[in-house]
């Protein structure tokens, strides 16, 4: 009965099988004919004649001529004259400029500030009369080595008339024994005193040069300590040395001071200048250095230079004028150029003055490159090749640059 019925499974699955087979026959047999049908009823395109189309460019036409090849760098304005003033006297301070505080302007030799002066006034005082006394010595001095010089005239007649009388007693005495010998030792007696106040006289006189050199030696001291104290007086009032901003100020009245004690700091803004980094390349190439001096760079040309704030690029410019270079560093190959500005007006039109601190765009006229032609950056590809109209069709031509300046490229040939 098991093999009955093992054999009526296995008849059923091949019926099944054979007719999935006949369905999937006859399924491919229908989509193809109707793929040919499809096909049939398709009409061909009509068929249209090939034409090359024209490219819309933008063509300029260039010339070749000598160009001058500006160079540019950045960096920030700053005060040529920056100066730091300290107290030179120690004091209370008793007065301030009445403006004296960050960002104001003064003039020059206006007083910024003063110090309590009273003990510096007695100390010229007291320098002042020591300075007569010893001018008061000097003639002193002098008028008593006047009169002591005639005095040791008369000494010298005293001591030869005595030494004449004595001699004559001592030629009586010993000759003729007409004097006695008391007589002939008190005339040597007295010819001997003459000697010894002369010579006294003679020692002082020489003296006197000396003496008077001595004094002149302290009148120059003193005159030294009356200029002293004298300048200490005049450094109790700090004046402006030049008219300029106040950078900086740490100053109140009542405050005291000490000598080397900075206060404030004033700046020139009349004198402005920039320090540009360049690629050391280019600026071997477009800068016009003189020979060397020594082992450093010569004199650079006074080109004129444009100056641009990089928050205003499109806005007004400042001109300057290169002034020198300031050093080179190795490490980003870099040539740092000084540029001073000239702050007379130009550029200030619209907008903010060119002050300390901006930092800007330097333009600096190079050398002139000779004969060649200005074209755009993008018209050059990166293997330096440019399209080249020639009889309506565009050819690739190889060039070679000269330099390439942000939006433009210079071709020599």
């Amino acid at each position: 009965m098991d093999a009955q019925d093992s054999e009526i499974k296995q008849t059923r699955r091949k019926r099944r099988l054979i007719i999935n087979i006949i369905i999937s026959l006859l399924l491919v047999g229908l989509g193809v004919t109707g793929l040919q049908l499809l096909s049939k009823m398709r009409k061909p395109p009509a068929e249209v004649k090939a034409t090359e189309r024209a490219l819309k460019v933008e063509v300029q036409t260039v010339a070749f001529e000598d160009v001058d090849v500006p160079i540019s760098g950045f960096g920030e304005v700053r005060a040529l004259n920056s100066v730091m003033l300290a107290a030179e006297v120690a004091g209370r301070v008793v007065a301030v400029h009445p403006r004296l505080e960050t960002g104001e302007t003064v003039n020059s030799d206006e007083l910024l500030f003063e110090i309590d002066s009273r003990n510096y006034a007695s100390a010229l005082a007291e320098a002042t009369a020591a300075v007569g006394q010893w001018q008061a010595t000097i003639a002193r001095l002098k008028k008593q080595e006047s009169l002591d010089r005639n005095r040791l005239q008369t000494l010298k007649r005293n001591q030869d008339l005595a030494q004449k009388e004595f001699e004559r007693i001592k030629t009586l005495f010993e000759k003729n024994k007409l004097v006695t010998r008391t007589a002939m030792e008190q005339a040597e007696r007295a010819y001997n005193q003459t000697v010894d106040q002369t010579d006294q006289m003679a020692s002082a006189v020489a003296l006197y040069p000396a003496r008077i050199q001595e004094a002149q030696s302290s009148l120059a001291s003193a005159r030294a300590r009356r200029r002293l104290a004298q300048t200490n007086l005049e450094r109790c009032k700090v004046t402006a040395p030049f008219s300029g901003r106040i950078k900086m100020a740490n100053i109140e009245p009542g405050q005291y001071v000490a000598p080397g004690q900075a206060v404030l700091t004033l700046a020139d803004d009349s004198r402005l200048e920039i320090q540009v980094a360049l690629d050391s390349q280019d600026a071997r190439k477009w800068l016009s250095v003189e020979p060397a001096e020594g082992s450093w760079f010569g004199k650079v040309k006074p080109v004129p230079c444009k100056i641009y704030w990089v928050e205003d690029r499109t806005g007004p410019y400042w001109k300057g004028v290169l002034q020198r270079v300031v050093h080179y560093a190795a490490d980003s190959r870099t040539l740092t150029v000084a540029v001073a500005v000239d702050n007379s007006g130009q550029g200030q039109n619209s907008g903010l003055p060119l002050v300390e601190g901006m930092f800007c765009e330097v333009v600096i006229a190079g050398k002139t490159i000779k004969k060649v032609a200005a074209l755009p950056a993008t018209a050059v590809t990166f293997d330096e090749t440019v399209y080249l109209v020639k009889a309506g069709r565009l050819k690739t031509t190889p060039v070679s640059v000269a330099r390439l300046q942000k939006e433009t490229a210079y071709v020599d040939s």
